[in-house]
């Protein structure tokens, strides 16, 4: 499948987006803008249920992009209805690399009091636990997904409505989940207590729509109402929206890393802009980690906003030192090992007459495996340039995210068992930074940075402060950070 970012092996991934409507006319249509608009968040595959009711549901789930199968008037005359919901996918649970397309949301229900779908953006951290409970006493599984475990719970649940029966069945599931869901009248939106992922309410004339994030309301010329708040379930019919908070109050825990990475840069996160808060990075990082040169050049696209920051802050020009390949798509064919060796060259190139000679700043959002900023590191040195200093827009990814995020094993992450001076002298630059824990803190708002008795955000991936255990991880042996460390 064609990647988000290009270097589809060396960057941690965003599972899933989700988007919800009802109200309004050609309800399909409107989702499958929305979901075009959260592409970035899963290309795997994508899936949109409607409800008319001369037709009752419909669906439809296709493997690749939304522009490639949701967009011709047969697929979309096959989904009837004012009301809607829809998914993209990237597997970080279930069978990864191997979906099958019964793995692709949303997932459907038929219940004694009708039918309902439900999309899901998170990760269920209990979900093995709950399957085999669920399993054991006769449910009967479609998917690897652990979004499943929701629709069987609503089934066993004595609710006398479905968003009764979806409330107590997100009472059973612990980790990080965004969740949008139907029946043939209402649309409903939860959050999980923490708010690990994201979920915005909209209004399109009079209809309302759910989004993972504000770029999909732009998308529609929608008007931005506000966030969904951690742990609110909403449920909305003809008669407006309806709030409620179900679970146990709890302090709030975005990720952070929708700040750094996942989100599209012209979305709003928190009544914060995605891009200016991606600026400020570049700008802490200017602050705490300067170093004398000649060019800021971002490795594209997630890199730039940063280094438009650090140019700033420092005075360094910025240019665009590497150029990417636009045009780089999955009918791509790769006919030859020596074709295959070039790797990041097909996505890549080095301005050449710009580098030659020159002192370069790089700036990226992260370093997972270090694999793809080695071979950048090499194509900037072949290129001529004299000097190459890499500038990362987060601490060090040390620990894997089990809340929606596809993050290699810990032993496979680079500062997982590497210092910083360590990983400089691996990747063979002449300088490595990553901005602090207190920096990005700074750089998302929080004046005085990380409260460490109390953390604002989940940053597990670089703190190991896990604020929901991982129960399935760890009995498979995973073993969190001691308390004291």
């Amino acid at each position: 499948m064609p990647p988000a970012h290009p270097f589809d092996d060396d960057k941690l991934k965003e599972e899933c987006g989700v988007f919800g409507v009802v109200g309004v006319d050609n309800a399909a249509s409107i989702v499958a803008l929305g979901l075009h608009a959260l592409q970035h968040r899963g290309q795997e595959a994508g899936g949109i249920v409607t409800h008319d009711f001369g037709q009752g549901f419909s669906s439809a789930r296709r493997f690749g992009y939304v522009r490639d199968n949701f967009t011709d008037a047969e697929t979309m005359a096959t989904l009837p209805g004012p009301i809607g919901i829809g998914h993209v996918r990237y597997s970080t649970s279930g069978s990864k690399g191997a979906t099958q397309i019964r793995d692709v949301q949303p997932f459907f229900g038929e219940f004694s009091m009708g039918g309902a779908a439900i999309a899901h953006n998170g990760n269920i951290t209990n979900a093995v636990a709950l399957r085999r409970e669920l399993v054991g006493r006769g449910s009967i599984f479609q998917s690897s997904s652990d979004s499943e475990c929701i629709i069987h719970l609503m089934a066993r649940s004595m609710g006398q409505s479905i968003p009764d029966r979806m409330e107590e069945a997100l009472r059973k599931v612990e980790g990080a989940f965004s969740v949008v869901a139907m029946t043939r009248t209402k649309l409903m939106g939860c959050r999980d207590p923490l708010g690990v992922r994201p979920l915005v309410l909209g209004k399109l004339g009079d209809g309302w729509v759910l989004a993972s994030e504000t770029c999909a309301l732009d998308i529609i010329n929608a008007t931005f109402i506000r966030e969904i708040e951690p742990g609110e379930m909403v449920v909305i019919n003809a008669d407006g929206v309806q709030s409620h908070f179900p679970f146990r109050r709890a302090s709030p825990r975005f990720c952070i890393f929708e700040h750094v990475y996942f989100s599209r840069p012209d979305s709003i996160l928190g009544g914060r802009s995605v891009y200016e808060t991606r600026e400020n990075i570049g700008r802490e990082l200017a602050k705490e980690s300067p170093v004398e040169a000649d060019l800021v050049c971002p490795v594209p696209d997630s890199g730039t906003p940063a280094a438009i920051g650090y140019s700033l802050q420092s005075g360094i020009p910025y240019a665009m030192g590497i150029i990417r390949n636009q045009y780089m798509g999955r009918t791509f064919i790769e006919p030859t090992e020596s074709i295959r060796n070039m790797g990041v060259r097909l996505k890549l190139n080095v301005n050449r007459a710009l580098v030659k000679g020159k002192r370069i700043i790089l700036v990226d959002d992260s370093v997972v495996r270090g694999t793809t900023s080695r071979k950048i590191k090499d194509m900037v040195l072949e290129a001529g340039a004299a000097e190459v200093h890499f500038r990362i827009a987060s601490p060090p990814t040390a620990w894997p995210c089990f809340y929606g995020v596809d993050t290699p094993q810990r032993e496979k992450l680079l500062a997982a068992t590497m210092s910083e001076d360590e990983m400089r002298d691996h990747l063979g630059i002449d300088s490595l930074k990553f901005i602090s824990l207190d920096g990005l803190y700074r750089a998302v708002g929080e004046a005085q940075g990380r409260n460490p008795k109390a953390p604002q955000y989940c940053d597990a991936c670089f703190s190991g402060e896990y604020p929901i255990k991982p129960a399935d991880m760890m009995d498979r042996g995973f073993e969190m950070k001691p308390a004291a460390e």
